[in-house]
């Protein structure tokens, strides 16, 4: 149709703003400190890689090459030794330049003797890890010196070019691939001089991310092989766990102890005491009190009855003997023992160990506690499934939220002493509990332990 206009393309003002932001921050990023500290990083981690490589390589092949005597031993201990050492370096400059903070390995512990020395060493999995990471940077730097350094090298030399007055820009990088020839001509006054000009002027802008990418890469290098060793974590973690749990155990011990001191047996000593009273009183057949003697077996019989309430407590506190049913059964006795409506769903196909059970039922029994005393709910729920080779123990509620393990209990009570419980047997405590509501506590335990 004669005189009608084209439609107008709309562009809507969240495109707009992403589009200013995505400017201002490609604008502003050569000129951020961050931009300057990771050159600063590549840069100085290239040369330490290359002194690195240059010492782990030649120490390690002469330690090969002569393996059959002791002195080559030494000599690949002596390279593992300045592996962890560059790693060591490595984890600095991360942290004082880009801000990674890359946490410690644990410090290398030799035993006494050349022997013991070199047995450590050999046996350092951290170090090992230090050399492949020494490894592997050697060509992550010539890629980066080739991909992300180039870029910064000849955005200045395609700035400085048009007026130095040398022939052509000494671009060694990207630039030679991207760029077309027509523009790396010399500079003349012409329109040439300014095109190269330009294009010093996107790399300069591009460079920043370029060396970024670089970055990252050797970002995720450092967290897979300068980090601690995954089995010494996991080993340390469960001595962790362990110590945590001697110390709950020895608590508890304590704990019984005093109550059978100064409950039971105090106890027992009384009805002892009044026991031995109306014997006295029964062996003098020419006067004997009936009621004197009455009351004192009442008392003892009183006395005798909260004894046995107390033992049937503390043993209760050792090994509920709801869990001689099963775990279904006990849960079932707490569920209806809360004094919160509390639904229960159980899915099992096999019976964990009785270690394992006891755990879960005193989770079970701790969680629903802090449902009544400090959750303010309504009502709850346990979930009580089998997952393969794992238990999963879900306890719901709609109270207030805000549970947090450090909040709750002590080391050896509440939701700290659950997660050392937990833990013990190499199993996870998961609190999500926002304010207002609703606390969900996820505990997974192995099936056997």
């Amino acid at each position: 149709m004669s005189g009608s206009n084209p439609p107008a393309i709309v562009v809507s003002d969240d495109l707009k703003t992403w589009a200013r932001g995505i400017t201002r921050t490609v604008l502003r990023t050569p000129f951020t400190r961050r931009t300057w500290s990771e050159l600063w990083f590549f840069g100085v981690g290239a040369v330490v890689a290359a002194l690195g490589f240059a010492f782990v390589g030649l120490t390690m092949v002469a330690g090969v090459a002569l393996a059959v005597t002791f002195f080559g031993l030494a000599l690949i201990g002596l390279s593992l030794r300045g592996a962890r050492r560059i790693g060591r370096m490595q984890r600095w400059l991360a942290r004082r330049l880009i801000g990674e903070a890359i946490e410690e390995p644990d410090p290398f512990a030799g035993r006494a003797g050349f022997l013991g020395w070199l047995q450590s060493t050999l046996r350092d999995r951290t170090a090992w890890r230090a050399v492949a990471y020494v490894v592997v940077k050697v060509p992550l730097t010539l890629a980066g010196i080739l991909v992300a350094f180039s870029v910064w090298f000849d955005a200045f030399t395609c700035l400085l070019t048009p007026f130095s007055g040398s022939d052509q820009p000494a671009v060694f990088g990207l630039p030679r691939v991207f760029v077309p020839s027509g523009v790396l001509r010399p500079f003349r006054g012409g329109p040439h001089g300014l095109e190269i000009f330009l294009t010093g002027v996107v790399l300069f802008f591009i460079a920043p991310w370029a060396v970024r990418v670089v970055i990252s890469v050797d970002r995720l290098l450092m967290r897979a092989l300068l980090t601690p060793d995954p089995v010494t974590v996991r080993v340390r973690s469960l001595e962790h766990a362990r110590a945590q749990t001697v110390d709950a155990s020895a608590a508890t011990l304590r704990r019984i102890e005093r109550d059978l001191h100064d409950g039971t047996q105090a106890q027992l000593v009384a009805l002892a005491m009044r026991l031995g009273m109306a014997k006295e009183k029964l062996e003098d057949t020419d006067n004997v009190d009936l009621d004197q003697v009455r009351e004192l077996v009442n008392s003892a019989h009183r006395s005798a009855k909260e004894t046995i309430v107390e033992l049937r407590d503390l043993a209760r506190g050792i090994h509920p003997p709801a869990l001689d049913t099963g775990l279904e059964g006990a849960l079932a006795t707490l569920a209806a023992r809360n004094t919160i409506p509390t639904g229960l769903t159980v899915s099992l196909s096999d019976r964990p160990t009785p270690a394992i059970e006891a755990i879960a039922y005193f989770c079970v029994a701790e969680l629903l506690a802090n449902v009544a005393q400090h959750a303010n709910a309504s009502q709850a729920s346990i979930s009580c499934a089998q997952h393969g080779r794992w238990l999963r123990l879900v306890v719901r509620d709609d109270g207030v939220g805000g549970a947090q393990p450090s909040d709750v209990g002590s080391s050896s009570s509440g939701l700290s002493g659950l997660t050392d419980r937990v833990h013990a047997v190499d199993g996870r405590l998961d609190v999500v509990s926002p304010l207002r509501g609703p606390t969900v506590v996820t505990v997974d335990l192995p099936m056997h332990a």
